[in-house]
């Protein structure tokens, strides 16, 4: 009678254990990335939701609001702490200041800040890296 193997050997299942450990190693960091991307597009998307209220109170008034939360309804995230206005008297330029909480969002990105400025009145907006790296900008702000 003849034999036939069934089932796999001890070192066809080390193999499988060894390629899933190295797709594990590669995709967890590239993982961890994509969520600190995805918690800063929180405070990159409030931010916009500022602009054209700020925009329209700049032109209506002649000059900035005292604080962002004068005009925008949500200056604060989950993930985002507050959103702070720096601006310069008697001239259109402004800042936008989103801070990460300290705790509760990726290691990479707690305390950072991503900044949206304009020199116009509020006519255009460009969005700047402040304290975070690159690689954590979502694209909506490159």
């Amino acid at each position: 009678m003849k034999y036939v193997q069934k089932g796999f050997t001890l070192i066809e299942l080390m193999i499988v254990v060894a390629i899933i450990g190295i797709l594990a190693a590669v995709a967890i960091p590239a993982y961890q990335d994509y969520i600190a991307r995805s918690q800063m597009s929180e405070a990159v998307s409030l931010m916009s939701g500022g602009k054209t209220p700020l925009a329209e109170y700049y032109a209506d008034k002649g000059i900035w609001p005292s604080t962002a939360g004068d005009v925008m309804g949500n200056t604060a995230g989950k993930y985002t702490n507050d959103i702070t206005l720096a601006s310069t008297p008697n001239s259109g330029n402004a800042t936008l200041t989103a801070a990460m909480k300290a705790s509760g969002v990726n290691t990479n990105i707690q305390g950072k800040t991503v900044q949206l400025y304009t020199a116009d009145g509020g006519k255009n907006w460009v969005c700047a890296v402040g304290t975070v790296d690159t690689k954590y900008v979502p694209g909506a702000c490159k």
